[in-house]
């Protein structure tokens, strides 16, 4: 019964769950906007363990959402997952952030479109059937009237993530579904994590980097 301690950096939500066999024992998440994760990522790791009463050593695996999503959190994410899996000896499993996402809506019907803000009117977005079937690759995608027109012309498309604000003032469509205030989460990345786990699918520790999808830009500081 594999135990898996899962990662989820790549939003403002810092977010850690300890699995057992898929299921999730313990979740310790916190949404702050100023992106404390430096801070706060370790804490709740040791929280976790300490509230399972699990030691390091009893960890099968270590889980990290692998993006896309904010640079400096992936950074910060998979730095911790990477150095816990050298220190432990154990392997290293990666998780799409948009698929994690994907997985908190519950529906029977219609597309899934999880997404995250990126700058001015772009996002980071894939598209999923309603059982989690990848329909569409992640792609970096500037907003218009004119997106996802042929998904919502054929069915219910389900918008979730922080990237649904800007696109709720584009798209007007009675086919589209906003789900609000949902960021990606450890919780969803247990059973993700557990799939991958029992078929072996992990990553070379000391080549895995975060998916970007885009290059940093660092932005200049305002002028006083």
């Amino acid at each position: 019964m594999p135990i898996i301690l899962s990662i989820e950096t790549s939003t403002t939500n810092c977010s850690v769950s300890l699995s057992k066999e898929g299921e999730t024992l313990v979740l310790k998440e916190d949404n702050n906007a100023n992106y404390s994760h430096a801070e706060s990522l370790h804490v709740f790791i040791n929280d976790v363990l300490e509230t399972a009463n699990i030691d390091k050593a009893q960890i099968d695996a270590i889980a990290v959402s692998k993006g896309p999503g904010s640079y400096t959190g992936l950074r910060i994410g998979v730095s911790a997952a990477k150095g816990l899996c050298y220190a432990l000896e154990k392997p290293l499993i990666s998780i799409s952030t948009l698929d994690a996402l994907a997985r908190q809506v519950n529906t029977q019907e219609g597309v899934i479109v999880p997404m995250l803000d990126a700058r001015r009117m772009e996002v980071y977005s894939a598209i999923y059937d309603y059982k989690f079937n990848l329909l569409r690759e992640t792609e970096a995608q500037i907003l218009d009237e004119f997106s996802f027109k042929e998904e919502l012309n054929k069915s219910k498309v389900f918008f979730v993530g922080n990237g649904t604000e800007k696109t709720k003032a584009l798209l007007f469509h009675e086919n589209a579904v906003y789900i609000d205030n949902k960021l990606p989460s450890a919780n969803e990345m247990s059973a993700l994590a557990h799939a991958k786990y029992k078929i072996g699918d992990t990553e070379d520790v000391a080549y895995f980097e975060p998916f970007y999808l885009k290059d940093f830009i660092a932005l200049k500081p305002k002028k006083r």
